[in-house]
């Protein structure tokens, strides 16, 4: 007996990862891309002021902050950002893990530090510019002044949160106090950590502008006032457009180092999807 054996060849489906990149891409411009147009019609049909057109903004933005500007005021103020950010991260980390694992502290220090995250930040400048001076230090204190509460109440929570039977099984097994913070609160708390961190960037964000409107005779957000101030309106919208780049590289480096932190957890929440 012959057996006729045939391979049945099964055509390989195209990857579509070009395909979701382009769409990602597609959605990320597609709609500030459209507001645009609508933007610069709208400048064209009737002229204002105060909104000048997309290309007149552009114009600006190449001659205001390609040149010795990004030297003398954007990078000192994307300094004193990254200070701050840097300094609220580990602050709020360390504090709200000391505070998260201690129950007793954690009740003795709640109703103050529910009142100082109630206080407005930018009320807390002029007592900071009388303390410290018209410094920069005096800024980078305020950017974490008001961008550590996140962090720190997230921290918190996250850590008190810990699941008790994974808790009492480290200790049953005899894991160290430093091994049980290092392999299990700290990650069972980084959700949470990092959507605090999420939202101090955009508060420290907002607070280095705060923090050079009035104590401060250079920085991004001095000479964004100096430029409403003579009526430099295309100038002054160009360091509106300068902010929200600058936010929007905030959020994706933030996205990149989301993903490493929480691998685990992103994998666990495509598992339970499927």
């Amino acid at each position: 007996m012959t057996l006729y054996t045939s391979t049945v060849v099964t055509p390989r489906r195209r990857s579509r990862v070009w395909a979701k990149i382009g769409e990602s891409t597609l959605y990320a411009i597609g709609l500030p891309l459209l507001l645009l147009v609508i933007w610069g019609v709208w400048a064209t049909i009737s002229p204002a002021l105060f909104f000048p057109p997309p290309l007149e903004i552009l114009d600006a933005f190449v001659d205001t902050w390609i040149g010795p500007a990004f030297v003398t005021d954007v990078l000192p103020s994307l300094g004193r950002l990254a200070i701050g950010i840097v300094i609220s991260i580990t602050v709020g980390i360390v504090a709200g893990t000391l505070i998260g694992l201690n129950r007793w502290l954690r009740e003795l220090l709640e109703p103050m530090l529910e009142f100082f995250r109630a206080v407005p930040p930018p009320v807390l400048l002029p007592i900071v510019v009388v303390l410290m001076g018209p410094t920069d230090a005096m800024k980078i204190v305020v950017i974490v002044v008001g961008s550590v509460w996140p962090i720190l109440l997230n921290t918190i929570e996250g850590v008190r949160s810990t699941d008790s039977v994974m808790t009492e099984t480290a200790r049953s097994f005899a894991v160290t106090p430093g091994e049980r913070l290092r392999y299990l609160v700290l990650p069972a708390a980084s959700p949470r950590i990092m959507a605090g961190v999420r939202q101090s960037l955009s508060i420290a964000l907002i607070l280095m502008v705060i923090s050079e409107l009035a104590y401060s005779s250079s920085g991004l957000g001095y000479q964004i006032v100096y430029f409403q101030r003579n009526y430099l309106i295309a100038e002054m919208w160009s360091g509106i457009l300068l902010l929200g780049l600058i936010g929007i590289l905030l959020a994706a480096i933030f996205g990149l180092v989301e993903r490493r932190v929480l691998r685990w957890y992103h994998g666990i929440k495509e598992v339970e999807r499927a």
